[in-house]
C-alpha cells in the first residue's frame, strides 16, 4: 500500500530539514492541482506541495516565477526547495502566517486592488517567446509546443484557429457557430494576428484564494500556473472566464473593477481582451475535440457563451 500524502511530506521534509516532525496536516482544497501538506518541526515550519515526477519541469518553473515576481515587489513563498524522490517530484516552501484572501477581514476589493497592481508588475518582468514551456531560465525564454497546424508560435497559433475554420468544422457541428458566425470569427482572429501585442508573464490563476493576506495585511500571491502570452488580455481574459464559468473564486463586478483599477486600466480596453477569450475558447475546445472527448461538452458549452457575449 502507498504511504500516506502526509507521511510522504513528512519525508520529505525531514530529510531537508534534517529536523524531527512536531505536527503535520493535509491541506484540503485550496490546491487543484498538487497535494499541500503543512509540515512543523521543532525550529522550522513548512509547506511541502506534492505532484508526478512528470510535474517537475512546473516546480522549477513556478520557482523562476516566484523569484523573479519578488524582485518586482511581488511577494510570495520563499521556495526553500525543490526535486524528485520516489516518483514524486516536490516543493518545499517556507509557512506563511495569515489568512486565506477568501477568509481574510481586509474587505476584498482591497484584494483585489493589490493584485491588479501585482498583475501590471509581473507583466513587466523580461520574458521571451510565446507559451507555457520555461525552456531557458537564464533568458526568461517560453514555448509553446508545436502541433500539426502550428509552429508553436502566436502568429501560428492564431493562424491555425483561423484554419480551421472551415465549412465542414467541427464546432458548426456541435451547434456552437453558425456558418454565418465562422466568417465573422475568422475577421475577429485575423485582425488578433496584425495586432502589435505585447507579450508578458502572466500568473494564470489569480484569485483570492491563491492569496495570503499575513498581520501586517500584506497580500502574498500563491500558486502559479504560469505562461507567456499577450498582455495584460490574457489575465484579464482568466478572471473574464471565471466568471462566465461563474466559479466559486470568481471576482463580483466590484472586485473586477477593483483589480482594473489596479493595474490601471478601463473598461474600454476590453474589447480585445473578449476577441483573446474567444481565441482561447476555440483553441481548448479544439484540443478536447482531439485529446479529451469528456471534455468536449462543457468546453463547447463555454465556447458557446463566448460567442454569445461577443456577438451580441
Amino acid at each position: 500500500m502507498e504511504e500516506s500524502v502526509v507521511i510522504q511530506a513528512e519525508r520529505i521534509a525531514c530529510d531537508f530539514l534534517l529536523d524531527q516532525v512536531k505536527t503535520s496536516y493535509q491541506i484540503i482544497g485550496k490546491g487543484i492541482i498538487n497535494q499541500i501538506c503543512v509540515v512543523e518541526t521543532e525550529s522550522h515550519k513548512v509547506v511541502v506541495r506534492m505532484n508526478d515526477k512528470d510535474s517537475f519541469p512546473g516546480f522549477i518553473k513556478e520557482k523562476w516565477c516566484i523569484e523573479q515576481a519578488a524582485a518586482v515587489g511581488v511577494p510570495g513563498p520563499e521556495v526553500l526547495s525543490i526535486g524528485i524522490v520516489n516518483e514524486t517530484a516536490y516543493m518545499i516552501q517556507a509557512f506563511i502566517e495569515g489568512d486565506n484572501g477568501v477568509d481574510s477581514t481586509v474587505p476584498t476589493c482591497e484584494v483585489w486592488r493589490k493584485l491588479g497592481a501585482y498583475a501590471k508588475r509581473i507583466h513587466s518582468i523580461q520574458v521571451k517567446g510565446f507559451g507555457g514551456n520555461l525552456i531557458d531560465p537564464v533568458q526568461g525564454e517560453f514555448q509553446s509546443p508545436s502541433h500539426a497546424g502550428s509552429d508553436g508560435s502566436w502568429q501560428g497559433h492564431v493562424q491555425y484557429n483561423i484554419n480551421c475554420l472551415t465549412e465542414h468544422d467541427r464546432l458548426i457541428e456541435l451547434g456552437v457557430i453558425t456558418q454565418m458566425e465562422s466568417q465573422r470569427v475568422r475577421k475577429l482572429f485575423e485582425n488578433l494576428k496584425s495586432e502589435p501585442f505585447r507579450f508578458g508573464l502572466n500568473h494564470g490563476d489569480i484569485s483570492l484564494k491563491n492569496t495570503i493576506v499575513n498581520q501586517a495585511n500584506q497580500v502574498i500571491l500563491l500558486d502559479w500556473n504560469p505562461e507567456v502570452s499577450v498582455v495584460p488580455h490574457a489575465t484579464i481574459a482568466q478572471l473574464m472566464h471565471y466568471q462566465i464559468l461563474g466559479l466559486e473564486e470568481s471576482a463580483s463586478v466590484e472586485e473586477f473593477n477593483a483589480f482594473m483599477d489596479g493595474y490601471g486600466i478601463s473598461e474600454k480596453d476590453l474589447s480585445e481582451t473578449k476577441h483573446f477569450l474567444l481565441l482561447r475558447a476555440f483553441d481548448n475546445l479544439r484540443w478536447a475535440i482531439d485529446r479529451s472527448p469528456d471534455l468536449i461538452k462543457p468546453y463547447a458549452a463555454f465556447t458557446k457563451q463566448v460567442i454569445d457575449m461577443i456577438m451580441d
